[in-house]
């Protein structure tokens, strides 16, 4: 079997007040999915637990992100997550804090049999 990718999707995630960066992430995550509606797996016949997921996530501050409440969002499939540099911090006005921006990009693999 060859681990083939068969989908690319990109979100873009904020934290407006809190200055959150996993819900920032969260939100780039739910962006990258709700812009689709996919049925792969049963095109392919495949279970939908077969669904490989590579998750990137870029923000200002890697180390500020909770991964596992993260995995949680995906509710069948092999999620990974990997946070890192990346996304925007926009200073607010007032000089009291900042919003947060996280990019996303989805990556969908299912294992496949090479063409003859």
């Amino acid at each position: 079997m060859a681990k083939t990718r068969m989908v690319t999707q990109f979100g873009m995630g904020t934290s407006i007040r809190q200055g959150d960066y996993t819900r920032a992430a969260e939100r780039a995550i739910r962006d990258a999915l709700w812009h689709n509606s996919l049925s792969l797996a049963e095109a392919f016949e495949f279970p939908k637990e077969a669904m490989q997921i590579e998750v990137e996530i870029g923000v200002q501050q890697p180390d500020a992100v909770d991964v596992a409440p993260l995995l949680g969002i995906f509710p069948y499939g092999q999620p990974t997550i990997s946070i890192t540099q990346g996304g925007l911090d926009i200073p607010k006005p007032d000089g009291q804090g900042a919003t947060l921006i996280a990019n996303a990009a989805v990556v969908v693999y299912f294992d496949m049999e090479p063409a003859a």
